[in-house]
């Protein structure tokens, strides 16, 4: 008799094949098991602690995994089985592996999809900085070699200056040549008629001196003021022109007048081309110049006091007559030493004062500023003597009446001889010849040491600049530009028409040609490098 599957026994068969890899296969026989065989057969499938057998394989964590495949078997289909299991078969470790799995394979995707969008990035960013850079260079290199037309401009702009300025120079020489040339005769002629009216006609020399008064002073101001020295017309030089001015013509009766012209004009006006270093130099107008102003002062008062007819004196110059025939201790006894300090150190005191007042004090920041006065040229001309050592050494608030005191000290010393060059004809000659030729041996050290070098290194540059524009022009120091090919910069240097002034030479359009060539291959080179980066792009 056939019994119904008892429940008890199928629970057990279930979980026996749930905890274990063993199966158990049902009876197909038709005879119902009993309970003690079912035991057995529970018993001896029942897993236990000891070493597993072969038959009897090891526990898997997945059995739903074990019993799928049975499940396949069982149901007799090898080929189109399900790889999942039943649902009365699934565990909680199998939903959660299904999920992990799910999610592992999310995470992995995303991250791959943000490499690939961040390397396509990174591929667009370096094209486009590649891009420009070649850009960049391109535009670099456009810019610093010009085409071949533009440099053949360039090399005739640069002639043509280079001619215009040689022509400029050339015409400024030929200028300057022949204004020194004019200035050269009257400085001789005037020496000439200086010498002739000394000698022949004494009575006349005043007036050969005021009318070169009349001519050198505007020069002289006119060219001060253009070159920013007219501090230098304050000087004391030209005070002592204006006081022999007014003695001749204005005052020829005062007697201390003409005392104090005639001391300042032997004594610090005479010594001045010593100590300034005038020169008598026949070309320059403004050497000339500062030679009559310190030079004719004394050689008109000395026709008027020693070589002029007596008579004549007495009538047209009446201080000079009253001064030269006074009787010792008599009040127009002034050829003496301390009447001839007296009377010239009040004209120089009022200059001095003037000078401090007007120039340096009112002047004071523009003598800061750079504009020189005599002051500022001897302290630098003679800074490296004693002198002028010991007047830097000085505060600063003290150099200048310094100065001052040793100006005065000079003007003292030099108008001490004076009386002496008032009464002798001959010790006045002799002082004017030797102040004079003074003069002359500066002129002379000039026109050789200095005029000749200068010269000299003025045909220099002009020899130079000549040479350096006909075996060294610009067009070789720069490349030339062309196009693809490397044969327009060629043509345009031998094809493009120039006049026969402006044609380079032979060995300068070799050179450009050379360059052209040797440009046109880097150029050709950067292309191609340039063309292989688009490619791998």
């Amino acid at each position: 008799m056939a019994e119904p599957d008892h429940p008890a026994g199928r629970a057990k068969s279930e979980a026996a094949s749930t905890d274990s890899e063993a199966v158990l296969t049902p009876d197909l026989s038709g005879t119902p098991p009993d309970d003690n065989s079912v035991a057995n057969d529970h018993g001896a499938a029942t897993p236990t602690l000891g070493p597993a057998s072969s038959a009897s394989p090891g526990l898997s964590r997945s059995p739903s995994f074990s019993g799928s495949s049975s499940y396949a078997h069982d149901a007799g289909d090898d080929k189109d089985w399900d790889p999942f299991p039943p649902m009365d078969r699934l565990t909680l470790l199998d939903i959660l592996d299904n999920f992990a799995l799910s999610q592992q394979l999310e995470r992995f995707q995303r991250g791959l999809s943000a490499q690939t969008e961040k390397v396509r990035k990174s591929r667009e960013v370096l094209n486009t900085k590649s891009r420009r850079a070649r850009e960049r260079m391109v535009d670099e290199w456009r810019r610093r070699v010009p085409s071949a037309e533009e440099q053949l401009d360039r090399y005739r702009k640069r002639m043509r200056a280079s001619v215009e300025k040689l022509g400029a120079r050339w015409n400024d020489t030929k200028v300057i040549t022949l204004r020194e040339k004019i200035a050269f005769i009257f400085g001789v002629m005037n020496i000439f008629v200086s010498g002739y009216l000394i000698g022949g006609w004494p009575g006349w020399f005043h007036l050969w001196y005021s009318a070169q008064v009349l001519y050198f002073m505007p020069i002289r101001y006119y060219t001060y003021k253009k070159r920013g020295y007219h501090y230098f017309l304050a000087d004391l030089c030209y005070f002592v022109n204006l006081l022999v001015l007014l003695s001749v013509w204005a005052f020829p009766a005062s007697k201390r007048l003409f005392t104090a012209a005639y001391c300042l004009s032997y004594g610090n006006n005479a010594i001045a081309i010593i100590m300034w270093r005038n020169s008598l130099v026949f070309h320059s107008m403004d050497k000339v110049t500062s030679l009559f102003i310190h030079i004719m002062p004394c050689a008109t008062f000395h026709c008027l006091v020693h070589l002029i007819d007596p008579a004549h004196q007495r009538e047209r110059y009446p201080a000079i007559w009253a001064i030269k025939n006074a009787a010792a201790g008599s009040p127009s006894a002034y050829a003496t030493v301390s009447a001839m300090l007296g009377w010239s150190t009040l004209p120089y005191a009022l200059w001095q004062l003037s000078y401090y007042f007007f120039i340096t004090v009112r002047r004071r920041d523009k003598i800061a500023a750079g504009r020189p006065t005599s002051f500022t040229w001897l302290r630098k001309s003679y800074s490296k003597s004693w002198i002028g050592k010991a007047v830097l050494s000085l505060p600063d608030a003290l150099q200048e009446p310094a100065f001052m005191m040793i100006q005065y000290a000079y003007a003292v010393l030099t108008m001490l001889p004076c009386p002496l060059w008032f009464h002798s004809r001959w010790a006045s000659a002799a002082f004017l010849m030797a102040v004079f030729s003074w003069s002359v041996y500066n002129g002379s050290t000039y026109y050789i040491d200095v005029f000749g070098k200068r010269f000299q290194k003025e045909l220099e540059a002009m020899k130079a600049e000549v040479a350096k524009w006909q075996h060294n022009p610009p067009l070789s120091d720069k490349p030339l530009d062309d196009d693809d090919d490397g044969s327009s910069g060629k043509s345009a240097a031998s094809s493009t028409p120039l006049p026969n002034d402006e044609r380079p030479p032979a060995s300068v359009v070799a050179t450009g040609a050379s360059t052209v060539e040797a440009a046109a291959r880097e150029r050709r080179a950067a292309g191609g490098a340039a063309g292989h980066g688009n490619q791998d792009e």
